[in-house]
């Protein structure tokens, strides 16, 4: 049985704590990013598709690199998000994006935020053990595509 994207939103709520979850599958032939899942589904839409509008290392590092992107505070999250004032409405101030990677290719990338503060190293490494339980449901909607 597939784990659902709700499932890894809950097991990521529990491990390192969340305010705003959201998974983003990568659309490699656009260089798109498409809203798969969502907390706050009136603020950030399923099936919302945007071309990576971020800093431009956000995308080597996260999707081509497969490493993932920590910003601990709102000076960070100002830089990277074109979103930022939306993000700082719902209260976070601090994120962790992590890549989803499935033998080697990427399928796309959770979205962790939370307060200022919120996060520490300890947090993206906790984080980025969470990423594989996305592959199974990521694998499936891709297929559906």
């Amino acid at each position: 049985m597939t784990v659902s994207l709700s499932t890894v939103e809950d097991k990521t709520r529990a491990t390192i704590g969340v305010r705003l979850f959201t998974v983003l599958a990568w659309v490699p032939e656009r260089k798109a990013l498409r809203r798969v899942h969502s907390s706050h589904p009136r603020e950030y839409p399923v099936g919302g598709e945007k071309t990576v509008e971020v800093a431009a290392g956000w995308l080597a590092r996260c999707i081509t690199g497969q490493e993932p992107y920590f910003g601990p505070d709102r000076a960070a999250v100002r830089e990277i998000f074109a979103d930022h004032d939306l993000i700082a409405g719902l209260g976070c101030g601090a994120v962790i994006n992590v890549p989803v990677v499935d033998d080697g290719r990427t399928l796309g990338v959770l979205n962790i935020l939370d307060a200022e503060g919120s996060y520490d190293d300890a947090s993206v490494e906790a984080a980025r053990s969470l990423a594989p339980l996305a592959v199974p449901a990521l694998r499936e909607l891709k297929e559906t595509w």
